[in-house]
């Protein structure tokens, strides 16, 4: 007997998604986050009203909705030069209701843990995995550092890696398999802190465009603004890797920017980290192991989906590991068909969407006037932008996505 169904390493939204969905489907799962919440991480810290739908399903709307965020009706997109596209928040989804959601990465990932606990979910805080237990070329468990030095092992029929973009437990695969690969020298930087002073409109996501890059702030819970952006990496080095100084002399090179952010000061720690690539990711690393989140697919921030497909994500692998659970103990092949079943629904719920996002990706890192001639057919057409926001959520079809884009070039 395996001590859990299911070991998932990482208790941000996409592990403790897929952690509830199987409690409560009367799976033994085990959380392990290697962090103390509260704690900060690095995001936009934007939740889209399709978000507030995955809360009430996971039973944690109302301490969510209670927790200070901020109502965000609008996000409005300014080019360098400071031309503007808006987007209603209601665009994102029908079903969320009309305002996206401003609140910490602290608050809302504290929540979502606490569903868990209240799920039946065992969870271990400052708990790292230090290895895989593998039989053969097979995961089957994890071992973990505790707090005070003490080591722990557990088996599990599946483990999941929601370890985010560090894809740790991949990682470890890599390196104990002939599957190891050449890592990708990081060639962007993102960088978050709460600033104090900000002077973005109120009830709105604003996004700045800038050579080589783009940055998103937003008001959340204690009156502070969230300010996200990424920069090339030979713009850090040649700055000392000063995110303040990045701020100064790179994003506010964006007309928009240099107005809200000119008497902002950080409240706190600046985070950062490297960023090595966007898109699909390996879904299944080894037999055993399955990746969610940002571990699996790593979508452009300034769609504002990220927060909505780690959720979607945790509770797509819990239901293919749910369905497959009761049948797993009567073929040691059967992993093979859990993966097959979840490549599949994965495929279903998110390849169009990374697809739309990867050539939106394009428009965002284009030179400056190219990006202005963007705004000015977007502005054109809510047509096409209410298509372009739901494709970036898969609620457009590729055929009814193309139709638009065709009617704004001709």
């Amino acid at each position: 007997m395996s001590d859990f169904d299911c070991i998932i390493v990482g208790g941000g939204p996409a592990g403790s998604s897929a952690a509830i969905h199987l409690a409560r489907q009367g799976a033994r799962v085990l959380l392990a986050e290697q962090g103390r919440f509260p704690r900060e991480k690095l995001c936009g810290e934007f939740i889209s009203p399709e978000c507030l739908t995955h809360f009430a399903r996971l039973g944690v709307h109302d301490s969510m909705t209670r927790a200070g965020g901020m109502a965000l009706y609008r996000t409005i997109f300014y080019t360098e030069s400071g031309r503007s596209v808006a987007v209603p928040s209601e665009w994102f989804g029908a079903d969320g209701g009309r305002a996206a959601l401003g609140l910490s990465r602290a608050e809302m990932d504290s929540h979502l843990l606490e569903g868990a606990r209240a799920a039946g979910v065992e969870v271990l805080e400052e708990a790292t995995a230090s290895g895989l237990l593998l039989e053969g070329a097979r995961v089957r468990g994890v071992r973990l550092n505790l707090a005070g030095g003490k080591v722990r092992e557990h088996d599990a029929r599946v483990t999941i890696d929601a370890t985010g973009r560090q894809r740790a437990l991949a990682r470890r695969v890599a390196r104990a398999t002939t599957k190891r690969k050449e890592e990708r020298r990081a060639t962007l930087v993102a960088f978050k802190a709460h600033l104090e002073g900000a002077r973005g409109a109120g009830e709105v996501c604003e996004i700045y465009f800038y050579p080589g890059g783009y940055g998103g702030l937003s008001a959340v819970e204690g009156g502070v603004s969230n300010l996200c952006f990424i920069v090339r990496a030979s713009e850090v080095r040649s700055r000392g890797s000063d995110p303040a100084l990045l701020m100064r002399e790179v994003v506010m090179r964006n007309r928009r920017a240099a107005e809200t952010l000119a008497e902002a000061r950080s409240r706190g720690r600046w985070l950062g980290v490297a960023l090595e690539s966007f898109g699909r990711g390996e879904l299944v690393p080894a037999e055993g192991l399955i990746s969610i989140g940002d571990a699996a697919s790593f979508i452009d921030p300034f769609t504002g989906s990220g927060m909505l497909m780690a959720l979607e994500s945790g509770e797509t692998a819990a239901q293919v590991i749910a369905d497959w659970l009761p049948n797993s103990d009567r073929d040691r092949q059967s992993f093979d068909a859990l993966t097959r079943a979840y490549a599949t629904r994965y495929a279903a719920c998110f390849d169009s969407r990374l697809r739309v996002c990867g050539l939106l990706r394009r428009a965002a890192f284009a030179p400056s006037a190219l990006t202005e001639v963007a705004a000015l057919a977007l502005n054109s057409s809510a047509r096409f932008r209410h298509a372009l926001v739901r494709a970036t959520r898969g609620g457009v079809s590729p055929e009814s996505f193309a139709r638009c884009r065709d009617e704004v070039t001709r």
